[in-house]
C-alpha cells in the first residue's frame, strides 16, 4: 500500500516535469527589449558677440560730442538694444567733433528735446549694411532711418565711395569705425540734418559786399566851372581891345587934321 503511494507520487512528479519541459520548448523566447541609442542634440548657435557702442565711440575717434548727444537723449539705449537683441543689426553714421563745431546755421541749440532726439535717431539705420551693400541700396530711393516716417535718407555709390543726402546735408563716408555683423559704424564729415525738421530752404551763400561808390574828384567841378566860365570871359576881353583900337584911331585922325590945318 505504501509502495503504491510512492509510485503514484513519483509518476505525478515525472508527468509534471515533462509537461513543463514541453511547454518551455514550444513557447518562443521572449523578445529582448533594446534600449534606443539617444540622438545627439545639436549644439546651439553661438550668440553674437556683445558690442558696446559707447565704448567704441569713446576710443575709436573724436566722437565725444555725438556720444554726449546720444547719452543725453537716451538714443544710445535704442541703438544698443538693436545691436545686441535683434537679427537685423544696426548701421550708425557718426559725425566727428569738428562737424559740430562747423555747424553754424542751423544750430542744434534751438531745437526742442524731441527734435534733438529725432536728429540723433536720424543717424542710424535699422539694419546692418556693409560698404558693398550701399551699391544696391543707392538704387532703392529714400531709405528709412531710426527716426521713422518722413525721416528718410538717399544714398549714392560711385567707385567705392558712399554719399549721403539728407535733404539738407550732403556728405560721404570717410572711414569705417567698426564693420562686423551685426554692427556697422561709419564716420561722416557733416552732421546729418533731416529735411523733416529743417525744411528744404538751404541757406544761400552770403552775397558779396557792394563796391563803394567812387565820388568825383574835387578838381572836376572846378574844371567844369572854368570851362563853363571861359566863353563868358572872352567877350569882355574882345570888347576892351575894340575900345582901345577906337581910341588910337581917333587920335591919329585928329593928328592928321591938325597937320593939314597948319600947312594951309
Amino acid at each position: 500500500m505504501e509502495f503504491s503511494r510512492i509510485f503514484l507520487f513519483s509518476c505525478s512528479v515525472l508527468l509534471l516535469c515533462s509537461s513543463l519541459a514541453y511547454g518551455q520548448a514550444k513557447s518562443p523566447p521572449a523578445p529582448v527589449a533594446l534600449t534606443p541609442t539617444p540622438t545627439p542634440t545639436p549644439a546651439p548657435a553661438p550668440a553674437p558677440e556683445h558690442v558696446n557702442i559707447s565704448y567704441l565711440l569713446s576710443v575709436a575717434g573724436p566722437f565725444n560730442t555725438f556720444l554726449d548727444y546720444l547719452e543725453s537723449t537716451k538714443v544710445i539705449d535704442t541703438f544698443q538694444n538693436q545691436a545686441n537683441n535683434t537679427e537685423q543689426g544696426i548701421t550708425i553714421f557718426v559725425p566727428k567733433d569738428s562737424a559740430f563745431k562747423n555747424l553754424k546755421k542751423p544750430s542744434l541749440s534751438n531745437l526742442t528735446d524731441d527734435q534733438l532726439k529725432q536728429v540723433m535717431l536720424f543717424h542710424g539705420l535699422t539694419k546692418y549694411y556693409s560698404l558693398a551693400d550701399f551699391n544696391d541700396l543707392s538704387s532703392k530711393g529714400p531709405v528709412s532711418t531710426f527716426a521713422g516716417g518722413q525721416y528718410t535718407m538717399n544714398f549714392t555709390y560711385k567707385a567705392g565711395t558712399v554719399g549721403l543726402d539728407s535733404g539738407w546735408s550732403i556728405t560721404k563716408i570717410t572711414s569705417a569705425v567698426h564693420s562686423t555683423d551685426p554692427v556697422a559704424i561709419y564716420q561722416v564729415d557733416k552732421v546729418l540734418l533731416p529735411e523733416a525738421i529743417f525744411g528744404t530752404d538751404i541757406p544761400p551763400m552770403p552775397a558779396p559786399a557792394p563796391a563803394p561808390d567812387v565820388s568825383p574828384t574835387a578838381d572836376s567841378p572846378a574844371e567844369d566851372s572854368k570851362d563853363s566860365n571861359s566863353p563868358k570871359s572872352s567877350p569882355s576881353k574882345s570888347s576892351s581891345h575894340r575900345i582901345m583900337n577906337l581910341g588910337i584911331c581917333s587920335q591919329l585922325i585928329l593928328a592928321v587934321l591938325g597937320g593939314v590945318v597948319l600947312v594951309f
